[in-house]
Parts: structure tokens; sequence; C-alpha cells
């Protein structure tokens, strides 16, 4: 059988994937990236989007109070957003306030975990711009679980009880920064995500991330008009105040391709209308295999879910995923909360699943909704026709998870073993298991699909 290879990336190492010659190869068009990507942003900060610049907001909020506080949100990193080098967007903004005035100790760098764990010293080093060091500029993880540390600010139209993070509720000046991409139940990332999810209390996930909300249609990639999740996000985020937002677009190799500075909505929509131009990948048929990876975003199981359900549209009813992954996370499946629950969908299957889920007498469990994601593909496909492979997950780990252990498709000497030159072995084996499987029961043209960008690009079926 011909072959065809095709290189993919993950983290700083590159392997080749042999895929059979036939393998339909679909990317996402490649965006121009900003030529001078300091002066846009310094640009932006000026020239912002309905809303007076950086500098003049400081200088007004410093005007009414001299000691104000100023809080600027930062992502996690399960996002690659550019906090450091050429391109970051942070120190621009610390710079901004430091020359207007705002005190070093009345400014805190505030990560939004969301109910994620908390990121170490060294991790927050290696995300962050050294500078913001040397001044000696706090940073703090939030953490939804510490009630000390919340304020309940009401609740929503929905009924979603508000708690955010009280430091985020004190300050005078609300800065928020993050990346702008495709979400699969938020429409897109960025926004107001770094309020909600970002700065909320646990009990404040219940409903916004609840099993109604997520079954909604229209709570999905690239959707934001209609999106119960992006209105509930929103709403959140009125209630506790937002004064100014910088996010960026980024290109399938992480440069910036434009920087949306400015007031919460109005911002963060020219940033979704950018990715638009891009982000969607038109197909004409749905395929019987598809291979994927689990991209930048997918250091772990319950990340890699984005990948997961990006996939679906490109899949037929009861067709193959290949999915690779390296999960780089402490833990590369996730809580013990979504341990559970993901347990339990793989017991119990999507159907008996589903009805648990969304009966009145079910208790929310947090980190439900990433496993409800997964449940859509497997509303799709059946688990066993998901092959997931990432080379971090061990023996006792993997028996817990629905779908295929790649690990099968490797000598046993190799299993478990962490190598992520592996990928490309167990990926082309898998195929070929997949085609024959389907050759036996008697079909001939069988279809192949590689979605390079993985979690990144959304295929949309035509009609």
């Amino acid at each position: 059988m011909k072959m065809k290879m095709i290189p993919v990336k993950f983290g700083s190492e590159t392997v080749e994937l042999r895929l059979p010659d036939q393998t339909g190869v679909f990317s996402m068009p490649k965006p121009k990236p900003l030529l001078n990507p300091a002066r846009t942003i310094e640009e932006a900060l000026v020239n912002s989007v309905a809303t007076p610049g950086l500098a003049e907001i400081a200088a007004e909020k410093l005007k009414n109070k001299p000691e104000s506080k100023a809080v600027v949100v930062i992502s996690d990193n399960t996002r690659p957003v550019p906090y450091r080098g050429e391109a970051g967007i942070l120190w621009p903004v610390l710079e901004k306030l430091l020359n207007q005035g705002f005190k070093k100790e009345n400014i805190l760098v505030l990560v939004a975990n969301g109910t994620h764990r908390l990121l170490s010293e060294d991790e927050l080093h290696r995300m962050l711009d050294e500078r913001i060091f040397e001044q000696k500029i706090t940073v703090l993880n939030h953490n939804c679980k510490d009630q000390g540390n919340l304020v309940f600010l009401g609740e929503t139209s929905r009924g979603s009880k508000v708690y955010i993070n009280r430091l985020y509720v004190e300050a005078d000046l609300k800065i928020l920064t993050g990346l702008v991409e495709s979400h699969f139940m938020a429409g897109a990332s960025g926004g107001r995500k770094s309020v909600c999810p970002g700065l909320i209390g646990e009990e404040s996930t219940y409903i916004f991330h609840g099993a109604l909300i997520l079954s909604s249609p229209e709570a999905r990639d690239l959707v934001l008009d209609g999106n119960p999740c992006h209105e509930e996000a929103v709403e959140v985020a009125k209630i506790a105040g937002v004064d100014y937002i910088v996010n960026v677009t980024l290109d399938h190799q992480f440069k910036v391709t434009g920087v949306f500075a400015g007031e919460l909505e109005a911002a963060h929509r020219q940033a979704v209308e950018k990715i638009k131009e891009y982000v969607a990948i038109p197909l004409e048929q749905e395929y019987d295999i598809v291979v994927t990876h689990a991209g930048f975003v997918g250091i772990n199981h319950y990340q890699a879910a984005k990948a997961g359900v990006v996939s679906i549209p490109a899949l037929k009813p009861g067709g193959r995923l290949i999915m690779g992954a390296s999960t780089t996370d402490l833990d590369p499946i996730g809580s013990p909360m979504y341990r559970t629950v993901l347990h339990l969908l793989k017991m119990v299957g999507v159907e008996r699943f589903m009805q648990l889920l969304l009966s009145p007498d079910w208790v929310f469990i947090p980190e439900q909704w990433q496993v409800q994601m997964w449940a859509r593909l497997f509303s799709k496909i059946p688990q066993e026709n998901l092959v997931y492979y990432s080379p971090q997950i061990s023996a006792n780990d993997y028996r817990f998870l629905p779908g295929i252990d790649g690990n099968q498709f490797l000598p046993e000497s190799k299993r478990y073993r962490g190598s992520i030159q592996d990928i490309p072995t167990v990926i082309e084996k898998a195929v070929h298991e997949g085609v024959t499987a389907l050759k036996k029961v008697g079909k001939e043209e069988i279809s192949i699909a590689y979605l390079t960008d993985g979690p990144y690009a959304v295929p949309v079926l035509k009609g």
C-alpha cells in the first residue's frame, strides 16, 4: 500500500505519520501572522475597540482614587497565550499601568484557573515575562474551592449563583487577557471566559456547565448568538465587572494573527470574526476513519475532549476515530471528579449516562461537563471505535478510559514507556486494523481523513 508522510508536532518533538495514500488531509487556511506584533499590541492599547485606550482608562481610575488597585487576569497553561517574548501581551499592559502611576504593589496578575489545578511557581516563570517577577508584581492563582476568597454577587437570569474571586471584585481596574480560538461549548474562548469560568467558584459552574445548557445544539464551536453557554458567561462577567480586555488570535504555529483590545463584548466579537475567516474547514463528505491529534491544549485527557468533539462532523455514524496526544500535565488524565464521571460513562454507555445527567435526582459533579462532551462523540460512534493513545498514560489509568488503549498496537516491550516517537506506529497500525475490519464486512471504498490542526480547526460538513 502506498503511504504518505505527514509531520505533526507534539510539544518540542516532531514525528512523521504514515497514512494511506488515499487519505484526505484537511488543514485550515494559513492566516498571515503579524509582521510586527509588538507594534500592533501598542496600537491596540491606544486605538481600542468601543472604549478609550488603556492609558486613558487607567488615568481616570487614578484621578478618582490615587491608590487604585488593578487586576490583570491571565489564562493558565492550557492555552498558548503569548505572555512573554516579542509578541507578549502581558508586559505592555502592566507597563501602561506603571507609567500612568499605578504602584506595583497595587497591581495583581491573577491566573484564571477556573476549576483547573493551581500552577506551580516554576510553571508561572516558564509562562510569563521575567520582568513581572523582577518588578515583584504579585502573581496569584485563582482557587475555585477557596470559599474565603470568593464573593457572592447574586444570581443570573438562569439562576447561576455568581461567586467571584474576592481580589478581582475588590480591584478598581479590571483587565482580562487571553486567546480567542474556537471552543466546543462556548463558541469561542477568550473575552468573558476569563471571568466565567476563569474566576468563579465551583458552585457557579452548576448551571453554566450543567447538562441542560450543554445539551443545546447551539452550545458548539464558532456559535455565539443563541449559545446559552456563551450568554451565561457574558452575564456573569458583566455582573463581576470588566473594564478592558486584551485578546489575541493565533495561527497553527501559535504566531499572533490579530490583537483585539477594548470593551468586553465588542473586542471579543471582532476576534471571533477574525478566527471565522480561517478556522472552519468545509468537508464534502463524512469519513469511515478519521485521524487527529490533541494539539497543545491536550495536556491531559480532560482537555483532549476538544479534539474528539471537533472531529464529529468529519465522522460517519459508527465511524472510527484515532487520536494521538502528548499529555504532559502533572496528572495526564484530570481531576478525581473527572475520572469518576468518565468511568461512569464507560460503564453505562451514552444513553444511560445522559439519562442520569438530565435526571432531577442527579447531583451535579464538577467537571461532568467535559465527560458530557465525550458523550457527544460516543453518540455518533461507539466507544470501541475510538483509539486513544498518549505515551504518558499508565496501564492502570487506561483501564477506565473509554475507547481502545492505543498501546495494544505496540510490541509489549514498548507499551507504557512514555515515548512520543511511538505515536506514528500506533496510528499506522490502528488505521490498518480499521481498514481490514471494514473490508471484512464487505466495504470496498474506505474513506480516511486526517485533521492536521487537531482541536484548532472546525470541520463543517457542507449542507
